[in-house]
């Protein structure tokens, strides 16, 4: 018997300091975006699409509509907010920038807040992290920016027989410095700004560009605690160019990239909140 006070793992409850924190969290970003020119965008609960966006199914919370087609719930809100700008509202609206603040939903029960903020048509990746960087310089907090490129390891992955994207997703760096291939020894040590002109020296042509566009956008950011992985593959379906993270120790708090959908090039990223009010009360920043 479940108990009448009990809610079920993984769903959230914020009240007092946790309610008063999220709210602070939520109004900086939204105050930071709408001054750059983003708009608010709400997406329904449930979705068609969510098997676009999920890597692994099973994380899908499905039902079924009155047609009996297969519903899921949302489990992440990028796909379906440009699906939406582009197919229901484009008709009404020129807007590109747009921002949101809700939950996803993963199996079993599983909730997660964030506020979320996509540039549609747009792979100016370098404007978004200044955004993203922003919020969280507003917020008191500088965790570790971690910049990728989900082109490299696709592209070594079909280079070498012996490694699958698995490989990268899983980070084994055991199976990756067993080839025992130089550039790619040097590829697997490669952190920081420094390091990169050394390496693009040396890697295979079809890599250079790729990490080109790494040094590119590390060279645009302004930021001391920097970390460059470029063999980080992300799980989700739609990234797929450069990417980052925002993270400390193993809590991500923010992550986005240049991602294709609807066949066109936008940009985006996500700040989760749930792990930021356990900060930001641990830090008494507020």
């Amino acid at each position: 018997m479940v108990a009448e006070f009990e809610i079920p793992e993984g769903s959230k409850l914020y009240f007092g300091k946790s309610a008063k924190v999220k709210r602070y969290i939520e109004n900086t970003a939204s105050s930071i975006l709408e001054k750059e020119g983003f708009e608010e965008i709400l997406t329904p609960v449930f979705s068609y699409h969510q098997h676009k966006s999920i890597a692994d199914e099973k994380e899908l919370i499905r039902v079924n509509d009155e047609q009996n087609n297969s519903v899921s719930l949302r489990a992440d809100s990028t796909i379906d907010v440009v699906r939406l700008i582009q197919k229901r509202l484009g008709r009404n609206t020129d807007q590109k920038k747009w921002f949101y603040i809700q939950p996803v939903f993963t199996f079993p029960t599983n909730e997660t807040y964030q506020v979320g903020v996509e540039h549609i048509g747009s792979a100016d990746l370098t404007s978004l992290l200044s955004i993203c960087l922003e919020i969280f310089k507003s917020l008191n907090l500088s965790p570790l920016l971690q910049l990728s490129n989900i082109q490299i390891p696709k592209i070594i992955s079909e280079m070498f027989d012996e490694l699958s994207l698995d490989d990268f997703r899983h980070i084994n760096i055991d199976k990756i410095l067993s080839l025992d291939v130089e550039w790619l020894t040097k590829l697997v040590y490669l952190h920081t700004k420094d390091e990169l002109d050394e390496v693009i020296d040396v890697v295979p042509d079809e890599l250079k560009k790729e990490l080109l566009k790494i040094k590119e956008t590390a060279s645009k950011t302004e930021y001391d605690k920097f970390v460059i992985a470029p063999l980080y593959y992300a799980k989700m379906l739609y990234y797929e160019d450069i990417y980052f993270r925002v993270i400390e120790n193993n809590n991500i708090y923010a992550r986005g990239g240049v991602y294709l959908s609807e066949d066109q090039t936008s940009s985006g990223f996500a700040v989760y909140v749930d792990e930021l009010i356990e900060k930001v009360i641990k830090e008494e920043t507020v």
